[in-house]
């Protein structure tokens, strides 16, 4: 069923002030985003992810569970866990509503760490796939 056979990499940090399950839903989210998570390709099992980053498993089997609650992997008994085909729509508020918090929360996190809004703008700008006149162009 998975079409993934290079199994995904997950890291966490313990000194970021962001729950690991948190850091792990990020991560499966960010994944999804980039295209380096597809639909149908499988998660290393609860168990094996636990070990592999020296962490309790149920901090996995929560992570696992909201994003299965979101709609985003799909949890097959006995096979394992992968994500799901179907894309979770939202409506237009509800999008701009946690964009907001999102970019509120990074915003945050990036000047605790030291720096500046204009850093982390560039910076974005850097992940554009396409840096064409057109598009965003960086601020020096």
């Amino acid at each position: 069923m998975g079409r993934n056979t290079t199994p995904a990499r997950f890291s966490i940090d313990l000194h970021s002030g962001v729950p690991v399950y948190r850091q792990l839903i990020d991560q499966v989210r960010g994944g999804i985003a980039s295209g380096s998570l597809t639909t149908g390709d499988q998660l290393p099992t609860v168990r094996q992810l636990a070990v592999d980053l020296e962490i309790n498993p149920n901090t996995v089997m929560r992570a696992y569970r909201e994003l299965e609650l979101g709609g985003l992997l799909e949890t097959h008994q006995g096979t394992g866990t992968f994500i799901a085909d179907k894309k979770v729509e939202k409506n237009s508020a509800e999008r701009d509503r946690q964009l907001g918090q999102m970019a509120g929360e990074f915003a945050a996190r990036a000047g605790a760490a030291g720096f500046s809004l204009e850093d982390l703008i560039d910076r974005l700008r850097d992940l554009l796939p396409d840096k064409s006149p057109g598009k965003l162009p960086k601020r020096r």
